[in-house]
């Protein structure tokens, strides 16, 4: 089968940009063959080549990514890998508790699973931290979500800590939020440091990956998979997707995915002065109380001392926002940052991007076997971090018939439903963005 299309990815990958150069990897300019083919090189891809090398060390196994690692969404998040519900479709992230406290087992263990990549292979601490999220209230109507998620949050017995404004104010160096509702089991990441030292280190003389490298075509020919690139092929009996809402692209999940595009600015690095005058601590990450509201990051470390401003969403079944809609959406992140940080006025934004998730309308992920020697570790649901390394993980164990409780729940799981035809799903998403970000008035 012909791919359809490849990503389109606005902006730099920022994440990746305050780096230094990472090591590349090799271009696929010949043909190839492996017991296992991965085609996607984020956290799914990845996590599912170290998973196979764990459980079969002798298995030859491929990654074949379309950018440069870190480039594509995996590189275009926030950082937050979360433990606890986060339904972005909801007004309170919080869901139907039978189904939370699988998905909180679930991400927990994806969590458990890359603390140990981190520890086992070496990777960077600075990297993967730890740390907890807050979910940052400015408003009334804030403070009202996060009590909606705490009452949910008691029902599941997880433990959480509300901070005042005064408490807002120590850790952030601002007064823009009234309260925060802490959570201890997040980690954040610098996602593209992540991606790009995991990838340096499961690289192995059994383990290639190929950089800028789009798989153009793949068919079944005499029970192999193929998979063709611009200069090179690769053939495996056994082939994972690792490629979230482009899966479509394979012609698979077809009206089943509502592609979302959201968006960030980071400023370039901050003065000695203006560290000064901000105050606070140097390191925190906010989720907004309301799912449409706005998410911040303060960094430091390599790179610098950075603000991180990530709002809007827009809805985009072609994978190509326009140039007139970015420049509204990146109006609006410094509207977001002066209001956050006047004591800032006039620190511009470096590095301005968008990247693209995927979510179903039910919630599900699109995970499991498609075809003979063909599976599925793709449609996320917006939480890439978190439900790619669970996927990657446990997409591996199916493959290899290793025993897996999470296996067998993601297998129980409905199938992503089918969307109302275009252009209905059009309007009804564009619709319901705009409304709730409407709604989310300053929280946004």
């Amino acid at each position: 089968m012909k791919v359809t299309r490849q990503p389109t990815n606005p902006g730099p990958a920022a994440w990746a940009k305050i780096l230094p150069e990472a090591a590349r990897h090799p271009t696929l300019e010949d043909d190839r063959h492996v017991d296992f083919l991965i085609i996607g090189g984020g956290f799914a891809g990845l996590t599912a080549a170290r998973r196979i090398s764990e459980l079969e060390p002798t298995a030859t196994v491929s990654v074949v990514e379309a950018f440069r690692l870190a480039e594509g969404p995996a590189g275009r998040n926030s950082g937050f890998m979360i433990d606890l519900p986060h339904d972005l479709a909801s007004d309170d992230y919080g869901g139907q508790a039978a189904r939370d406290h699988q998905s909180i087992r679930h991400n927990r263990a994806a969590i458990s699973y890359a603390a140990d990549m981190v520890a086992t292979l070496g990777l960077p601490q600075a990297c993967f931290q730890k740390v907890g999220k807050i979910n940052a209230a400015a408003t009334d109507r804030g403070i009202a979500h996060n009590q909606g998620y705490q009452e949910h949050l008691t029902h599941l017995n997880e433990p959480f800590e509300i901070l005042d404004d005064r408490q807002m104010h120590e850790l952030t160096g601002i007064t823009f939020y009234k309260q925060g509702l802490f959570t201890p089991g997040a980690v954040l990441l610098q996602p593209a440091q992540y991606i790009q030292s995991l990838g340096a280190a499961i690289v192995s003389n059994r383990v290639a990956i190929y950089e800028n490298s789009p798989v153009m075509a793949l068919d079944q020919v005499g029970g192999m998979w193929r998979a063709e690139t611009a200069k090179g092929a690769i053939s495996a009996p056994t082939v994972i997707l690792a490629t979230n809402g482009l899966a479509q692209a394979f012609g698979y999940y077809k009206s089943r995915v509502v592609h979302i595009y959201t968006y960030a600015s980071m400023t370039r690095a901050l003065s000695a002065d203006e560290v000064q005058r901000l105050g606070g601590a140097p390191n925190w990450g906010f989720t907004p109380a309301d799912p449409l509201g706005t998410t911040v990051r303060r960094i430091s470390g390599i790179g610098g001392d950075r603000i991180v401003i990530r709002n809007r969403a827009t809805y985009e079944p072609r994978l190509s926002p326009s140039e007139r809609r970015l420049r509204g959406v990146y109006a609006q992140h410094d509207d977001s940052f002066d209001a956050r940080f006047p004591m800032l006025k006039g620190v511009e934004m470096e590095h301005r991007w968008g990247g693209h998730l995927a979510l179903t309308l039910n919630g599900v992920a699109g995970f499991g076997q498609l075809e003979d020697g063909l599976y599925s570790a793709c449609l996320q649901n917006g939480l890439g971090t978190v439900k790619g390394t669970l996927h990657g993980m446990a997409i591996a164990e199916m493959c290899l018939k290793h025993p897996s409780t999470i296996v067998d729940e993601l297998l129980a799981e409905p199938a992503p439903k089918r969307l109302p035809p275009e252009p209905i799903s059009e309007v009804a998403a564009t619709i319901r963005l705009k409304l709730g970000e409407r709604a989310a008035g300053q929280e946004l």
